[in-house]
């Protein structure tokens, strides 16, 4: 069983990092090999639109041909068993460097038929990880949580499967004392990750244990 986590923060030991640190975790100890990789230490681009990967007579028919960092990183996920995409939230949005990434990741496999098909023939599973300032109860509440049921939806088009953590309200700083912040109350922002982040972290290493179980 072989597990990859693609971190989409430019953060190496923060809230997305932990989480995927934790979820690798409980997939080693369930038997599993396990790699982290930092999107942000990578030098690639998005998506060039350069239609290649569309056109049946070329080689790079249903994979990106561009020559980078990517190029490498998915030949690794060619031979994965499951791949962790996690990612903070930036402007309602996932990070720059994980859309990216996931440009050139998924647009190769999809094809213009109607209705539009999946063409990828492997077997992979995926989990998407999201890290967020929002409490729950807003996020339900935002055109956010139809972008991200969006990619849910895509992935599941693609790959058959997706399983999803959310992980609210996370603190963002050890010290906040020479910022302006008065949208939250920061007694409460840090007593909720105090409480809730180690119990995300919980549910991540479960996550993690689950992939490599159920084979």
């Amino acid at each position: 069983m072989n597990v990859i986590a693609l971190n989409g923060s430019p953060r190496k030991n923060w809230n997305t990092a932990k989480l995927l640190e934790n979820a690798l975790k409980g997939a080693k100890e369930s038997g599993a090999h396990t790699e982290l990789i930092h999107l942000y230490s990578l030098n690639f681009k998005g998506c060039k639109s350069c239609l290649t990967c569309k056109r049946t007579t070329s080689k790079n028919y249903g994979k990106c041909c561009i020559d980078d960092d990517l190029k490498p990183l998915f030949e690794k996920i060619e031979k994965a068993d499951a791949l962790i995409l996690g990612s903070p939230i930036y402007f309602r949005n996932i990070s720059g460097e994980m859309m990216s990434f996931m440009e050139r990741f998924l647009f190769p496999k999809i094809i213009y038929s109607n209705p539009m098909e999946s063409i990828f023939k492997g077997n992979l599973k995926m989990v998407t990880i999201y890290t967020m300032n929002v409490k729950g109860e807003l996020f339900n509440q935002l055109p956010l949580k139809n972008h991200l049921d969006g990619i849910h939806h895509t992935l599941k088009k693609i790959f058959g499967n997706n399983e999803t953590l959310h992980s609210f309200f996370t603190y963002q700083t050890d010290n906040y004392a020479d910022m302006e912040y008065t949208y939250f109350d920061l007694k409460d922002k840090k007593e909720y990750h105090e409480k809730i982040f180690p119990l995300d972290c919980q549910r991540a290493y479960q996550l993690g244990q689950r992939i490599a179980v159920n084979k």
